[in-house]
């Protein structure tokens, strides 16, 4: 599980404007970015700039960012949970694809590297009532094995992935199907939640009674209630009604020694 607090937002900021071709200087909770001339198109939205830049082949002047996982102010623009530039990122790296198929590299001095495969998963779970907390899950299933991994995106980025098999690579055919290894992963990260702490739902459902009695109390009496008692009686649901949303942001299959 990775719950994404504050160190973790910074660490995950800086795998993607890497992987992604930009320049990052970070700083403890500080990062400049000097974006690239694709992921100022993707997230800064200037499409007249561009158009203007193309137009008459002008010198392209990527945008930088500041950007801090710090809550003081002043530093950068503040990224968290929420924030309107995380969740343009998130659907970034959704828009880049939900699925890619890597190799981990072999030494070209080998003269056959066993490859065995792997299924990725990175799941965003919402907990939503009238506060939302969000946890992102990074699974790893070996397709031969069975053996899960938690964090799995942890051990990834550690590794040299390649796009295309290395030529002295053997890649083993999975015994377990990916789609049945899709299932077992969401049966693990349903566990997961079911055995979570969901203290949340419960406080979210005293404050929907406590309102809810108001609500009656200012209606009290009136037997035929008028159409705006049952909207604002809605909106108390929708407000604090419980809910839980998984996501796959996204996933994968490798190949790794």
């Amino acid at each position: 599980m990775i719950a994404m607090n504050s160190q973790q937002i910074n660490q995950f900021l800086h795998d993607f404007f890497i992987e992604t071709g930009c320049d990052v200087e970070r700083q403890e909770e500080l990062l400049h970015v000097q974006l690239s001339i694709e992921m100022d198109k993707k997230i800064m939205n200037r499409p007249f700039y561009w158009r203007y830049i193309e137009a008459t082949n002008g010198e392209p002047n990527p945008a930088q960012l500041k950007l801090t996982t710090s809550l003081q102010r002043g530093q950068g623009e503040i990224i968290h949970f929420g924030s309107p530039r995380l969740q343009q990122i998130y659907r970034v790296v959704e828009e880049f694809g939900a699925y890619v198929q890597m190799y981990e590299e072999a030494d070209v001095t080998a003269s056959q590297v066993l490859l065995t495969p792997w299924l990725a998963v990175n799941y965003k779970v919402a907990y939503c009532c009238d506060c939302t907390k969000e946890v992102l899950y990074s699974f790893g299933l070996n397709l031969m094995t069975g053996y899960m991994v938690l964090d799995f995106h942890s051990s990834l980025i550690q590794k040299n992935l390649i796009p295309t098999k290395p030529a002295n690579g053997f890649c083993v055919q999975h015994i377990i199907a990916p789609q049945r290894g899709l299932e077992r992963i969401q049966a693990a990260l349903n566990e997961i939640i079911v055995e979570d702490d969901h203290t949340w739902a419960n406080e979210a459902i005293v404050k929907w009674q406590r309102e809810q009695r108001i609500l009656d109390y200012f209606y009290d009496g009136v037997d035929d209630k008028p159409e705006m008692y049952e909207i604002e009686k809605q909106a108390l649901q929708e407000r604090y009604g419980a809910k839980i949303k998984m996501t796959i942001v996204n996933g994968g299959l490798f190949y790794l020694k």
